[in-house]
């Protein structure tokens, strides 16, 4: 038996005492006031409600490395992005990858791969297969149901999947930006129970009173947390915290749940409540296997410096220390790298767009144009002249419109060329194979010779990030399926850190242009995006011409 001293933080009486946690075969079997002079807090571990454990470019076991440290020991994981890339197969490596690492992980099957019908995906999850995955007891959930138009409409597909959670007795997790009203309460209505994806607190707040868990997410590109805080003390039961899509960098340098904790210290909420949304709630919610302080529990907590400044001490999972004082206590076990990618290196040619020969005027003709914002997954858009040399369609710097590529990475398929506003490359390009959701590869820059030499570096990594001018590139590889590294997280965090100033130094203003760059090929988020199909308008829910006319 091993006990704990310090000041005991309990979430459910709402109270603090000094006291000591005994531990023993993994679990808490007493937990009692005692006297002494440990100032230390003791509190139950931190949980990610919503997390994509690809966005950390790091397969499970190396994430789980870097949110130990941050006093996490739960996730709530939904393995979209490799079984966009990889299917079944990609889903059971994370699987087997996350058995390496104490982290507690929780994954759900994914609804929507392909995310829509109008993009290539490296496989298909149709509802016989989720229904043959929500029958695994190691798979917990349904994960967010993207295809809220599917939903509205009564899709037979998207019906079933939700048909088969209902049977299994699984929770079914949302995905419905800026829905409201009448459609919102359809939506609710098939059994749909959150939705991380709120940018306004009236939209959010509409959805709580629904009957919705919201959770407010805060991860590298999409930030709610300043939008929607409020929220965490007016309705306390009904909110959860999660991070969604967090890179490597963010991750190490800004750190994970415990960030939000302190954040919401400085906004001046309520501890308890804090507490509430980011342990309580989600072990509530999904019926997690994960202690939350009391005697009995699994012995999942961990020891912070104060409640101010939240600096995590050490972090307790099933009663083992797995990080304490600056060093994480499991080792590194890797398994042999996974990936699908099957594309040829383009050429000049390829990424050429002449102007429209017929009709009048055409030296008149607009272009719709996708606007990016900062922070934000939704995009706008706008219709300009474009700039044109010897009659191809050129990115113009000085007018931050630049030319944007998506390339299928599972065949020699044609490529789809669109234009983007408020990425503000000055010089050279960023290219990824991480492009929401089905990871093709995507490229914008400032040349078309700049385009092509990034696109065609990330051919021959076979999937990961590039950034640079002419053939001086600097890139990440990310050997697992295009989207994850094996190698350490501080080095992947490193390098990544290095992109992400090279792409400043050649005029991005981005807080995070990769990440900005993975979501504009994103076709359930609003309002313009580029596909390996095309153009497609997602509030029309259609593909759309890039030529939109006078």
């Amino acid at each position: 038996m091993k006990k704990y001293r310090g000041i005991i933080v309990d979430a459910f009486a709402r109270q603090q005492f000094k006291g000591e946690v005994a531990v023993e075969n993994g679990k808490i079997i007493r937990i009692e006031e005692k006297e002494h002079h440990n100032e230390q807090y003791i509190l139950p571990g931190l949980i990610d409600s919503h997390v994509h454990i690809e966005s950390s470019m790091t397969v499970p076991s190396i994430f789980a490395r870097m949110v130990v440290a941050r006093g996490t020991v739960a996730v709530v994981s939904d393995p979209h992005e490799i079984a966009n890339v990889m299917g079944e197969e990609g889903i059971d490596y994370m699987l087997e990858d996350s058995r390496k690492s104490p982290l507690k992980i929780f994954f759900g099957v994914p609804s929507c791969v392909p995310a829509t019908p109008f993009e290539s995906a490296g496989d298909v999850l149709d509802a016989e297969a989720v229904d043959r995955l929500l029958a695994q007891e190691n798979l917990y959930y349904l994960s967010e149901m993207m295809n809220f138009p599917g939903v509205i409409s009564g899709f037979p597909e998207v019906m079933a999947k939700l048909e088969s959670a209902k049977k299994y007795g699984k929770v079914v997790d949302g995905h419905a930006p800026g829905l409201r009203g009448a459609d919102l309460q359809k939506y609710i209505g098939t059994g749909i129970s959150t939705d991380h994806e709120c940018f306004t607190y009236e939209e959010a707040a509409e959805k709580i009173k629904l009957g919705m868990k919201v959770l407010i997410r805060e991860g590298s590109s999409a930030r709610n947390f300043e939008t929607l805080y409020s929220l965490i003390d007016e309705y306390p039961e009904s909110v959860m915290l999660c991070t969604d899509d967090s890179h490597p960098d963010t991750l190490i340098y800004e750190g994970h749940i415990d960030k939000l904790i302190r954040r919401g210290q400085e906004k001046e909420l309520d501890i308890y409540n804090l507490l509430r949304v980011a342990v309580i709630n989600p072990v509530e919610h999904y019926g997690l296997n994960v202690g939350l302080l009391r005697e009995g529990d699994s012995a999942d907590f961990i020891i912070v410096d104060n409640l101010k400044s939240f600096n995590v001490l050490s972090t307790f999972i099933e009663g083992n220390c797995v990080y304490d004082n600056g060093k994480v206590l499991f080792p590194i076990a890797k398994i042999p790298a996974k990936n699908v990618f099957n594309r040829n290196k383009i050429s000049i040619e390829d990424i050429k767009l002449d102007v429209p020969s017929a009709g009048e005027k055409q030296e008149h003709m607009k272009i719709r144009v996708i606007v990016a914002r900062d922070g934000e997954l939704v995009t706008g858009q706008e219709l300009v002249l474009p700039k044109v040399e010897n009659g191809n369609l050129v990115s113009d710097p000085a007018r931050d419109i630049l030319k944007m590529v998506v390339l299928s990475r599972y065949a020699d398929d044609p490529v789809q060329i669109g234009f983007i506003k408020n990425i503000g490359l000055k010089k050279g390009a960023i290219a990824s194979s991480i492009a929401h959701d089905s990871h093709n590869i995507i490229a914008v820059g400032a040349t078309d010779k700049d385009i092509v030499g990034a696109v065609n570096r990330l051919v021959e990594n076979k999937g990961g990030i590039v950034v640079g001018a002419a053939e001086n590139l600097l890139d990440l590889p990310l050997e697992v399926s295009g989207l994850m590294s094996t190698q350490k997280g501080e080095e992947v965090a490193a390098r990544y850190r290095m992109l992400n100033a090279e792409a400043k130094k050649l005029g991005t203003s981005l807080k995070s242009p990769f990440m900005t760059l993975a979501f504009m090929s994103l076709l359930v988020i609003p309002e313009l995006k580029l596909g390996d199909r095309g153009l497609f308008d997602v509030t029309k829910f259609k593909f759309v011409e890039l030529f939109a006319g006078e």
